[in-house]
């Protein structure tokens, strides 16, 4: 459980498509109950995501407990209609995952 043990933080940039970014954002207020469900299940809390409307740079952060089970959520029925969902607001790769570039961690204050 998070709290019990270490918590690894992911934060990563993705690309609206220009001109899309209110529907980008309907589309997530809320996500779907059984996308949340799936989120929570694989371990992953406090999890946001930032546009930048100017330029439709998305950065998303989220506490995960596993890169096992953060792997895994890629493989669910359920990942997979909402990337199909999304994929016409983002830059994606050929099986409509989102185009995405992992951050590093270079600093952390509690």
């Amino acid at each position: 459980m998070i709290g019990e043990c270490h918590v690894i933080r992911k934060a990563f940039f993705d690309d609206s498509e220009t001109g899309n970014q209110a529907e980008y954002e309907r589309r997530h207020n809320p996500i779907w109950p059984e996308l949340q469900d799936i989120l929570r299940g694989h371990g992953v809390r406090n999890y946001s995501i930032f546009l930048d409307r100017e330029t439709g740079r998305l950065f998303a952060y989220a506490e995960i407990e596993s890169e096992g089970l953060w792997a895994k959520i890629a493989e669910t029925e359920v990942c997979q209609r909402w990337w199909a969902h999304m994929r016409d607001l983002m830059l994606t790769n050929n099986d409509n995952s989102p185009v995405a570039i992992e951050l590093e961690e270079v600093f952390h204050l509690d």
